[in-house]
């Protein structure tokens, strides 16, 4: 009996049949790794895309809608029933009316994205547990405002205290809340990208193993055949060959393009807007802290530390003090703008360090020339009120002309949000492209190229194989 490993035993229709069957399975494994790290890829973008990243800037979305809810809060104590502040009174009530619609349209849409994990589900349902009681608050507090007639920035005993329970369950349970589901996403958007990237990057080359090996193994049929019946090519697996060239070539194509739109999406874009959406929501509520800190003399150390803190999030020096920080940021500003060196940290800091589109650091410059005007005007509402001229200080707080702090706060506010806009589009455009790069029509091009390569391989060894019959 002939040894299956012997010369003898593989006779040439043996060798042909065996040779055909490995070509097949080959071409079939290389359609099964492409599906699967492509098939990878695009579950992957979805999650980062579709769903944890935007899960992610609602959130913080979210916590930015209710920080201003509060400080415009604040404002309606601080401004009371001073006749000279009227205007801005029904201001700040559009405002925070808006601010609430808002706020429930985020968390409607956060109920909705958190539906597939548990904790998600418990932050999102704890805002909107107390969400209500907090805006029931609010209302006391505006009542009995309204009821003492106080002038600008004395709110009576009663309103105070109400707006301190309100301000004390947002910050207390509302902003974490808020603040959990951010991080959720957030480590979502990490650990699945992590996860992405390393799949991809084995995925390129379990692709391009098993492609040459069908390569080869095709180039060993033909040889096979050519050596055996004397035939120079045989058309049909030429084209199979040719074919499946083209296909691994297109399939590695893919995969990189899929990394490189995946670094674009995330660490290009997704960090900034992060970033940038973090650091807008901390503004509000830096920029509530400063009206707490005028609405509440009782507790203005407090809101002056805090105040700090927060300011210290968005650009941080380490050991600034109240008093000294203007100084460290006009150096630092003066520095950053003759050798572009970004010597500060913070959520700006990471924006500046990450600049990638056209228009981004434009942008980026004018959050920072807008940040260091609002901390300007916030030093001289605090040295206002230390001289005894409250109204003053609360004229300039509540302000939007030109130089006064709602003004240069708007600006800040508009600038980061233009930059998000920039990243943001960045971001849609790379998810995009890959979703069109792994459409059905992708798909269906694969299957259809994988029928044709398996239908040309078993024709073009029947005609050999048929003479044995």
């Amino acid at each position: 009996m002939r040894q299956v490993g012997s010369s003898a035993y593989w006779t040439t229709p043996r060798l042909v049949r065996g040779l055909t069957a490995l070509s097949l399975a080959t071409l079939v494994g290389l359609g099964a790794t492409a599906t699967t790290v492509l098939g990878g890829v695009r579950d992957g973008t979805d999650t980062i895309g579709h769903r944890a990243a935007p899960q992610a800037t609602r959130a913080a979305d979210l916590y930015f809608a209710l920080s201003d809810m509060d400080a415009q809060a604040a404002n309606l104590l601080l401004v009371g029933a001073d006749p000279d502040l009227a205007a801005m009174r029904r201001t700040t009530l559009d405002t925070y009316e808006q601010r609430r619609a808002q706020a429930d349209d985020d968390l409607q849409q956060a109920a909705q994205a958190a539906a597939d994990d548990p904790g998600e589900q418990r932050a999102v349902q704890r805002v909107l547990g107390q969400l209500g009681s907090y805006e029931a608050l609010v209302a006391r507090a505006q009542l009995l405002e309204e009821q003492a007639k106080a002038p600008a920035g004395k709110p009576s005993e009663d309103a105070l205290a109400a707006y301190r329970q309100a301000t004390d369950l947002l910050r207390q349970q509302l902003l974490p809340a808020a603040d959990q589901v951010t991080h959720a996403s957030e480590d979502t958007v990490d650990r699945v990208y992590t996860r992405q990237r390393a799949d991809l990057d084995s995925g390129w080359w379990q692709l391009a193993a098993v492609g040459v090996f069908a390569l080869a193994a095709l180039l060993g049929l033909q040889r096979a055949l050519a050596l055996r019946y004397r035939r120079v090519v045989n058309p049909a697996l030429a084209a199979v060959t040719l074919l499946t060239g083209i296909v691994l070539v297109i399939g590695l194509d893919l995969v990189s393009r899929a990394d490189d739109h995946l670094v674009t999406a995330k660490s290009n874009a997704y960090d900034s807007v992060i970033a940038l959406s973090r650091a807008r929501a901390v503004a509000f509520d830096m920029n509530a802290d400063e009206s707490r800190y005028l609405t509440d003399p009782a507790r203005a150390v407090a809101y002056e530390q805090s105040f700090l803190d927060k300011t210290q999030a968005i650009v941080r020096f380490d050991g600034a003090t109240v008093a000294g920080y203007n100084g460290q940021l006009a150096s630092a500003v003066d520095r950053h703008r003759a050798d572009r060196s970004v010597p500060f940290g913070g959520y700006l800091g990471t924006e500046l360090r990450n600049v990638t589109f056209r228009g981004e650091q434009e942008a980026a410059e004018r959050v920072l020339a807008a940040f260091q005007a609002y901390q300007q005007d916030d030093r001289k509402i605090r040295d206002l009120r230390n001289d005894g001229k409250l109204k003053e200080a609360v004229t300039l707080n509540t302000g939007l002309a030109p130089g006064q702090s709602n003004y240069d706060f708007d600006q800040l506010s508009k600038a980061m949000g233009d930059t998000i806009a920039v990243n943001g589009r960045a971001m849609d455009e790379a998810i995009a492209a890959t979703d069109s790069d792994l459409d059905g029509t992708t798909a269906g091009l694969a299957v259809g190229a994988l029928a044709v390569a398996l239908a040309l391989t078993a024709l073009g060894v029947r005609p050999r194989l048929r003479e044995y019959r």
